[in-house]
């Protein structure tokens, strides 16, 4: 290290000793810790460091990640940072049949929000403090509330997953915010006709089949893309479903759309493959992955608001019918495919006359309820007069 000149360094050991342009010999440490590099400058000659200093703050470095590693999960060997995780957590739900679900959306929300402010902290290290400067900060820059709730929802499923694989001891709290329950857009009569109508002279000869079984099934956009022929029994009226939200189903259908799709099946060859085929080359899946376009175009031909009547418009008017017709909800939701009876209640809208003639089976325990001018006659009747009070 004497012999060094200005500009020149000499490394040993994660040690690195250069000489200054004003002859000061400077001392820093470059080593990786349990994955992570740290680099540090540790001083000058001229203020008394010395080479024995810098290996004694390797040492140090090294005992303090020790120390970290003593609450580490059970069978890791490091720590891993929120960049680290994040990225391994995306490789790993992509495909996944359950935890893979609105993976682009996922993708979106930790690339672009998510690993941006959490950066390489370390995973274990995020707080529910951490987690409200992130809403704070998002909220301050004019991000809706039921936009941070998506973010939320993500944030805690990947906090869910690192719990689950062994990363985390304790997931940290998320707090979403309360939203009001959006209006539920239904359909008329004469406007599923309309639409109907608009979808069969779509130029894309695929429009009206995909409204037909929207319409009679209230199936889920992304599920009827998936709808393959050789899943549909006509003779049963059912469509098997193996990938949805609440798992593998067998969704029925009206006499109508299955004597319908028999039609199109057999002036089609009887083939075996998708329905919704998809027309580029270099698409992801065989099948289509968005009818939006078409729909929104149909909605337009059809006189309806664009805005406002989108492809889970018919999911709901579908489930709304089927409980203005009266069946009952475990019914509902075995052919909605809904999780939970709650998730029926809160996506299904009753009509106002529905429920007006629904209350009408009370008549019965009101028959004896009398009016309230014969209530003051009778009171009356019974009413001692004011001298007879006062005689009394």
């Amino acid at each position: 290290m004497r012999k060094l000149r200005a500009g020149e360094a000499i490394t040993e050991h994660g040690i690195t000793a250069s000489r200054q342009g004003n002859g000061d010999l400077r001392y820093s440490v470059n080593i990786m810790v349990d994955g992570e590099r740290i680099h540090r400058v540790i001083g000058r000659e001229s203020d008394g460091t010395t080479r024995e200093q810098a290996e004694r703050a390797i040492e140090k470095y090294r005992t303090d990640a020790r120390a970290g590693r003593l609450d580490l999960p059970k069978g890791r060997k490091r720590h891993r940072t929120f960049r680290e995780f994040a990225e391994e957590y995306l490789t790993l739900i992509h495909g996944h049949p359950k935890h893979g679900k609105n993976f682009s959306r996922k993708s979106s929300h930790i690339r672009r929000q998510l690993i941006p402010h959490f950066k390489s902290g370390r995973l274990d290290k995020i707080t529910d403090a951490d987690i409200s400067a992130f809403i704070q900060k998002r909220l301050l820059n004019g991000i809706s509330k039921a936009t941070v709730n998506r973010e939320l929802s993500t944030l805690s499923h990947l906090l869910n997953r690192a719990v689950e694989w062994g990363w985390l001891r304790v997931k940290p709290k998320v707090d979403k915010f309360a939203e009001v329950p959006k209006r539920v857009e239904t359909l008329s009569s004469s406007e599923r006709h309309r639409l109907l109508e608009a979808a069969i002279r779509d130029q894309d000869p695929h429009t009206w089949l995909f409204v037909a079984i929207a319409m009679g099934t209230g199936m889920r956009h992304s599920e009827i893309l998936r709808i393959r022929w050789e899943q549909i029994e006509f003779d049963l009226r059912r469509i098997h479903v193996p990938q949805a939200k609440a798992g593998m189903r067998e969704q029925p259908m009206p006499q109508t759309l299955a004597r319908r799709l028999q039609h199109e099946w057999l002036a089609r060859g009887e083939p075996v493959d998708w329905l919704f085929p998809t027309i580029r080359k270099d698409a992801k899946h065989p099948h289509r992955s968005t009818m939006a376009k078409q729909f929104a175009r149909t909605v337009e031909r059809a006189g309806l608001d664009p805005q406002s009547v989108t492809p889970h418009t018919l999911r709901h008017t579908a489930i709304t019918d089927l409980v203005k017709a009266g069946v009952d909800l475990p019914t509902i939701q075995k052919i909605s495919g809904h999780k939970t009876l709650a998730m029926v209640l809160r996506y299904t809208q009753l009509a106002d006359e529905h429920v007006s003639d629904s209350v009408n089976v009370l008549e019965d325990s009101l028959s004896d309820l009398v009016t309230p001018g014969l209530h003051r006659d009778k009171c009356q009747a019974h009413r001692p007069r004011a001298g007879r009070l006062q005689n009394h």
